[in-house]
């Protein structure tokens, strides 16, 4: 089955933002995938891509992760990612794990889950 890793990556994060971002988000949060930059796009594509390759590679392996480990797997695959295609990117950009909001550790905790429920034919 051919899947769009892009746009279900995009379409987790914005689910994620507007049910856990506090307030009112930016509007590019939020933007549809049409409206995505390519290099976003590709990058994406990039980390679904890093995410269905571990989750086949380490089989039933991966059901014992925490929700945690599974966001922080989403947010470094994303750093590696910025650093890749965005020449001198912002401190909160590439911000470590522990530096994260809340809101954006639960919304890459649910990007992981949803790239799992895809793998799982849900």
């Amino acid at each position: 089955m051919r899947v769009d890793g892009s746009r279900i990556f995009r379409e987790a994060w914005i689910a994620g933002v507007q049910k856990y971002y506090p307030g009112e988000p930016k509007a590019a949060y939020v933007a549809p995938y049409e409206e995505t930059p390519e290099w976003e796009r590709a990058a994406a594509a990039s980390v679904f891509e890093l995410v269905r390759f571990f989750i086949e590679s380490t089989g039933d392996g991966v059901k014992k992760l925490s929700r945690e480990n599974k966001g922080r797997y989403v947010a470094l695959c994303w750093t590696a990612q910025i650093f890749k295609r965005v020449e001198d990117p912002k401190p909160a950009y590439v911000a470590g794990w522990e530096d994260l909001p809340q809101w954006q550790q639960e919304t890459d905790s649910d990007i992981f889950e949803r790239i799992e429920d895809c793998l799982n034919g849900s």
